[in-house]
């Protein structure tokens, strides 16, 4: 059986996504993570202003994103109003781009920071973005539980003081400095 990296980023295999999805839920319910269900999301949120590229500089690791660098998330709307996502990120023992696609959907009221993700339709998980500045340059966002986080920028160098003060932002809301992971970003600086 594929590992979930592989399924993500392979779109042979995320044709039978159905046991994939199973798997990677079960996988979910079985690290036990406390619920993200006492986090507030931003309100006034403007899905038109977050389209645009957002890069990682801080998560937590997940089998997914193991051994990559780089990555980003593209965001623009389709035709019927959902967010097409398009996941990137070199994987650096192979030495190759890899990519995935998804789509996102408001969860509830629009003007919240809540939408819900999909990569292996039918199954959508949540993604809340639970800090997000006035510019709409930096952005802290998780999942349904404090097993999920990241840190997302506009810019892939964000200077070390920003980063700081994000970081004590995600560790104020109850997430773990000691199992954050500063994503090397160099592939994509200009």
């Amino acid at each position: 059986m594929a590992t979930p990296v592989e399924t993500w980023f392979n779109p042979a295999m995320r044709k039978n996504s159905f046991s994939h999805a199973v798997l990677l839920l079960s996988l979910a319910a079985l690290a036990g993570c406390k619920s993200t269900s006492d986090l507030d999301v931003v309100s006034g949120f403007d899905a038109a202003r977050y389209l645009g590229t957002w890069y990682e500089a801080v998560r937590y690791p997940h089998r997914f994103e193991k051994g990559l660098s780089s990555v980003s998330a593209e965001y623009s709307r389709h035709a019927d109003g959902t967010i097409k996502v398009v996941n990137r990120g070199f994987d650096d023992a192979k030495h190759e781009w890899k990519s995935i696609e998804g789509v996102a959907k408001p969860k509830g009221d629009p003007t919240r920071g809540w939408l819900k993700v999909s990569f292996f339709k039918p199954f959508y998980a949540s993604y809340k973005i639970i800090h997000l500045n006035a510019d709409y340059t930096q952005a802290i966002v998780t999942g349904p539980t404090y097993g999920y986080f990241w840190i997302l920028v506009r810019d892939p160098s964000l200077p070390e003081a920003e980063l700081d003060k994000l970081i004590r932002l995600a560790e104020k809301a109850g997430f773990d400095p000691a199992r954050m992971q500063i994503v090397d970003q160099s592939k994509n600086e200009t």
